[in-house]
């Protein structure tokens, strides 16, 4: 394993936890293992664990990509890692809502649907 493959594991696991970043190695396949190695090293080794931008700033910026690209599924485990940085409901609610005006209002409303699932689930362990 690269040094950031390495690192980029490390990160995923710090953003996103062990639990989910265990699941999803652990349903990867002789298939999927690649796009997994690829994930680890480029996204999470390479640009999430740049400096230059707090890791609280690059969760909101990837809830926003997510929402414009309508992937409310992916979206959701981001949520989950926005708070774990550090970033607040409200904070979260805004960078959404921010983005029915560039993305549009149903990309919008699909991101805060699986966000409130997330956010719900989130407050009950509290």
């Amino acid at each position: 394993m690269t040094e950031q493959r390495k690192s980029g594991v490390e990160m995923r696991r710090q953003v996103m936890g062990d639990v989910f970043v265990d699941r999803a190695l652990g349903s990867a396949t002789e298939f999927t293992q690649p796009l997994q190695d690829f994930v680890n090293e480029h996204a999470w080794g390479g640009v999430w664990n740049r400096e230059g931008l707090p890791l609280k700033t690059r969760s909101l910026i990837t809830l926003a990509a997510l929402t414009a690209l309508k992937c409310p599924q992916e979206l959701k485990g981001h949520v989950r890692g926005a708070l774990n940085n550090g970033c607040t409901v409200e904070e979260i609610r805004e960078a959404l809502l921010h983005c029915a005006v560039y993305a549009g209002v149903p990309a919008a409303i699909d991101a805060f649907r699986a966000a409130q699932e997330v956010i719900d689930s989130h407050q009950q362990q509290d």
